[in-house]
């Protein structure tokens, strides 16, 4: 390197502390230019030098945060030296150093990966510092956008598995209206650990289930779904009733956490003539019943606890009388636990019942009726609903 010279020092912009680089360069009098450039320019900065492409590759340390490698080594030559840092320390700045003969192979390493180059004959103090502060800001804008695409693309992979997962009803029977709405309460996901699913058996029977796991967050999704799916498998291969719950309390023994962890369950199973049904609850928010003669809640009792806090409990039924022309609301508690206005008191039940008649009475039905419960809960609430939402509205003739 012979016309090195320095028009005075500028400090290493946008690096914290005093920055540590590592020096790949076996002229032995280029490379002290180099370092007699660097500490002028900053006193700070700390300074490995490597004569050759295996030194330097031994060298590499963690709080290294710039290579400035000349691509004539002994042990490598031109883009060979770039692309064995690049194997090693992909996430490091490289500067490469070329001569004023070979500036070309600059701009093809800079297409290979480098951040930037210098032809030694050109450098002075300012300039070294420069690409070296703009080499390392380059490398980090490059990785926080490496990190980004890899983010979106497991983003868009989590959001097909979540929709994959999410239920589709098995109902042929074209009498039956069939509405759901579901929301989890996490942000920037698809799931919850609230759940429900629709399946119409071979005898006719239409069989339904909403459920509530305790607790918000993946794992609890994730266990949600396995409920879900097993509670649909168990009702094709024929099981109902108190039955269906013990072995679904079973599942929900083995796969939780922790012994804290319960879910809550109401599972509904429609008669082929659609004239009545059987009704189980554990533990769970009352459905609302329209009919003819306007709203109700299906009666309090009897109910059973939540599945996995009692073990061999039992699993009492209600018989509904439904007649030709019913709806039936099911729901978990995320739609009632907001709040209902500026008093401090939650919605409940008794204030769904409230903006269910008012609908109702105005005539709303379907997903018309569904939205609007939920969008006047929020609207009291004064904001969306934090928790996980699902809402299953079944119905037949025109109530």
């Amino acid at each position: 390197m012979t016309a090195m010279h320095s028009r005075g020092a500028e400090r290493l912009l946008g690096v914290a502390g005093s920055p540590h680089l590592l020096l790949v360069e076996d002229d032995p009098g280029d490379a002290f230019l180099f370092e007699e450039l660097l500490a002028e320019a900053q006193p700070g900065v700390r300074i490995t030098v490597a004569a050759t492409l295996s030194e330097a590759l031994d060298a590499l340390r963690p709080d290294i945060q710039c290579v400035i490698v000349d691509l004539s080594l002994p042990d490598a030559e031109g883009l060979d030296a770039l692309r064995q840092m690049h194997a090693h320390a992909p996430s490091i700045a490289v500067l490469v150093l070329t001569g004023l003969d070979d500036a070309h192979v600059g701009v093809e390493a800079v297409a290979a990966g480098a951040q930037d180059y210098l032809v030694k004959q050109d450098v002075d103090s300012a300039l070294l510092t420069r690409a070296i502060s703009y080499a390392i800001e380059r490398k980090r804008a490059d990785e926080s956008e490496r990190q980004l695409v890899e983010a979106r693309a497991l983003s868009r992979e989590n959001a097909r598995l979540e929709r994959g997962l999410l239920p589709v009803p098995i109902l042929k029977d074209t009498t039956l209206r069939h509405h759901t709405r579901y929301r989890p309460g996490r942000d920037r996901a698809l799931l919850g650990g609230d759940f429900h699913d629709t399946v119409e058996t071979e005898d006719g029977a239409v069989h339904v289930v909403i459920g509530d796991v305790s607790g918000h967050g993946a794992d609890e999704a994730s266990l949600g779904v396995r409920l879900r799916m097993a509670w649909r498998t168990l009702v094709l291969a024929g099981h109902t009733g108190p039955r269906l719950l013990d072995t679904l309390d079973a599942v929900l023994e083995h796969e939780r956490w922790g012994e804290e962890i319960f879910t809550t369950v109401c599972m509904l199973t429609i008669a082929p003539d659609r004239r009545s049904a059987r009704l189980y609850r554990a533990g769970h928010p009352r459905p609302l019943f329209f009919g003819p003669g306007g709203v109700e809640t299906i009666p309090d009792e009897p109910r059973g606890p939540a599945l996995g806090l009692i073990p061999g409990v039992d699993w009492p039924a209600v018989d509904l009388e439904l007649g030709d022309s019913w709806g039936l609301l099911l729901y978990t508690d995320g739609l009632i636990e907001g709040y209902a206005g500026d008093g401090g008191e939650h919605l409940d039940l008794s204030g769904l019942v409230e903006l269910a008649k008012a609908a109702h009475g105005d005539g709303q039905r379907g997903d018309v009726l569904v939205d609007g419960l939920i969008a006047e809960a929020e609207r009291l609430n004064g904001d969306v609903l934090s928790d996980d939402l699902a809402v299953l509205l079944l119905s037949r003739g025109d109530s």
